[in-house]
């Protein structure tokens, strides 16, 4: 355990911020699975899911919660996903 006082803090700070992250991470990780779902049941859905999913890695990005190379890579990979999901149906 720390001895001084601002990494008493910095630990107390930490944890805090580690719930924060975890639950944005989960949150995503509900979006994704949302959207594989209805991928191959709804397209309209799937595509509202899309959006929503986007803006939620996009905003963790920004708060980084994840790098935003990651948040770019997985955005592209679903649209991927949904375009060729169109073009088959």
């Amino acid at each position: 355990m720390a001895n001084i006082k601002s990494a008493k803090k910095r630990v107390l700070i930490e944890r805090e911020r580690r719930v924060v992250n975890n639950s944005v991470k989960s949150e995503i990780k509900t979006y994704v699975k949302k959207f594989k779902d209805q991928l191959s049941s709804d397209l309209a859905q799937a595509e509202e899911t899309y959006k929503a999913l986007a803006s939620k890695l996009d905003s963790a990005a920004r708060e980084n919660v994840i790098h935003a190379n990651s948040a770019s890579r997985k955005k592209a990979h679903f649209a991927k996903l949904l375009d060729n999901a169109k073009k088959s149906k």
